[in-house]
């Protein structure tokens, strides 16, 4: 069951979607009460802290939650196995993805990217009226990632979300793993040379932060081969038609090397808008 959340609603806050399921057990949906956030946040730290090289608060290791301030004012999209319980009795969460629009970016003093990326030329340079969604946070539990359908529901979610708030446009920083910006020169030079956004629209890093990503000529990639190199979900924007900001950025804590993601809704590839069924 998708359910997809309206403040203030008067119908309680949620309006029922239809069914997406990968399985009998698999189901996507919104989070309804604090302790299902509580789960997305468990499952974070699950994935970015201990399976990953992510340095925790004293606070988030105490708890093991990772947290922050924009946890309250975001959306949480729920990968859900009914088949599996945690210790609390409650179904498994096993992915997530935190979904931010314009009306919560406003509640939280602005975007979780602002503070890696000078949105300022993306927010100018679109219509008036445009409709964001930044997206952030996504992982899915390890023993998930190769089950067939467990992205692709995590995605018919997003899409359906899309759908109901008339999102025009999805953006967010995606990770490479690893804070060494020449051993990932392919990557960051590929993405620079393919997918680099139009001037008008150029997102960029912070000064204090900006990476060079233009690590080698154009001439010397492979563009399918450095296409099929990238982590699955950077790979998975790209192939749907993401453009890239400017500029990397190393994440510390995150043990990452960060790009700005910038996906319009109306120029997602068919191919890749067919995967999500009709919600896309």
């Amino acid at each position: 069951m998708v359910n997809i959340h309206e403040p203030g609603s008067p119908e309680g806050g949620f309006s029922q979607w239809p069914v997406l399921s990968t399985s009998a057990a698999l189901e996507v949906r919104l989070a309804e009460t604090e302790e299902e956030i509580e789960q997305a946040q468990r499952l974070r730290y699950r994935v970015f802290y201990e399976e990953m090289s992510a340095i925790p608060s004293p606070e988030m290791r105490t708890e093991r939650r990772d947290f922050d301030r924009f946890d309250a004012v975001c959306d949480h999209l729920l990968v859900v196995d009914r088949a599996v319980h945690d210790d609390d009795g409650q179904p498994a969460v096993v992915g997530t993805y935190r979904l931010m629009r314009d009306e919560y970016a406003a509640r939280a003093g602005g975007f979780y990217s602002a503070g890696e990326y000078d949105l300022t030329p993306m927010l100018r340079g679109l219509p008036a009226g445009t409709r964001h969604l930044e997206l952030g946070r996504s992982c899915i539990l390890k023993d998930y990632r190769t089950k067939p359908g467990t992205m692709q529901l995590l995605w018919r979610g997003v899409m359906a979300y899309v759908a109901r708030f008339n999102i025009d446009l999805m953006f967010g920083c995606a990770s490479l793993a690893g804070t060494d910006p020449d051993a990932l020169a392919t990557s960051l030079s590929y993405l620079y040379h393919f997918h680099l956004l139009p001037p008008e629209l150029r997102v960029r890093a912070r000064p204090e932060l900006f990476i060079e990503m233009n690590r080698m000529p154009k001439e010397a990639i492979d563009p399918k081969e450095a296409l099929r190199a990238l982590p699955p979900l950077v790979k998975g924007y790209a192939r749907a038609g993401a453009h890239i900001g400017d500029g990397a950025v190393i994440d510390r804590q995150f043990g990452t090397t960060d790009v700005f993601i910038y996906l319009p809704v109306a120029k997602i590839d068919t191919r890749y808008r067919s995967r999500f069924g009709k919600s896309a």
